[in-house]
């Protein structure tokens, strides 16, 4: 298993909460790859912690979907199903898409504000940072279906965000990926903004198929890799 580091500097409140925050960007850049196993005292060894904060961050991560824990086998990452991915992309499909049409009808003054601030800045003041765009990216799916008004509709995206997060943020690390993100924003906001539901959902439709393919493609390719970089 790869090392995991604790940044002290950039600890949260609780033991618990850093070991988690740790543990989860160690999936998410694979230094804990898929399937592979490990033990609760090897990763209190690498975090310099007692078990007691990484039991509490293991358990985090198993009820969000991240570990799998059996008695006699241990702890292990949960190994990748894209079938289960696939599904989780077609509800963010209809979720995403009730939430445009009913934009397009009207939503809160203000509610767009930010978005249109990020993403329709001209072309020089874009920013280039993956990470940050990654962010951003996050926050224009969830601000859209926040601002359409119906509180359970956005708690059912938030998880669902949540649990295909490990895959999207690997669509940034490309300046190629930047730019269309930028500019499938930019072009889906625009129709919002003048009410023109189908060419809205028709963006947004490609805009996600677009992003599904690939993240798979560099999720494979990033698979094999972390593999070939542990024998």
């Amino acid at each position: 298993m790869g090392s995991l580091r604790l940044a002290a500097n950039d600890a949260p409140g609780t033991l618990g909460d850093a070991a988690y925050l740790e543990l989860k960007e160690a999936l998410f850049a694979f230094r804990l790859l898929p399937g592979e196993r490990f033990s609760e005292n090897a990763i209190a060894v690498r975090l310099g912690m007692s078990r007691t904060p990484v039991r509490h961050a293991l358990a985090r991560l198993l009820r969000e979907g991240y570990l799998d824990m059996d008695v006699r086998s241990g702890w292990s990452v949960r190994k990748l199903d894209f079938e289960q991915f696939d599904h989780l992309y077609d509800l963010r499909l209809v979720l995403e898409t009730a939430a445009v049409r009913r934009l397009c009808e009207g939503y809160a003054e203000g509610a767009l504000d930010e978005l249109k601030d990020f993403w329709l800045a001209p072309p020089a003041e874009r920013v280039r940072d993956g990470q940050r765009v990654a962010d951003m990216d996050e926050a224009f799916h969830m601000t859209l279906v926040g601002a359409a008004g119906n509180p359970e509709m956005a708690r059912v995206h938030c998880d669902l965000t949540e649990r295909i997060r490990i895959l999207r943020r690997l669509d940034f690390g490309s300046a190629e990926r930047i730019v269309c993100t930028y500019d499938e924003h930019a072009a889906i906001l625009r129709a919002i903004l003048c009410g023109r539901a189908d060419q809205a959902v028709m963006l947004l439709r490609a805009h996600i198929e677009a992003s599904k393919a690939e993240v798979r493609k560099i999720t494979l390719h990033r698979l094999y890799s972390a593999r070939e970089q542990q024998r």
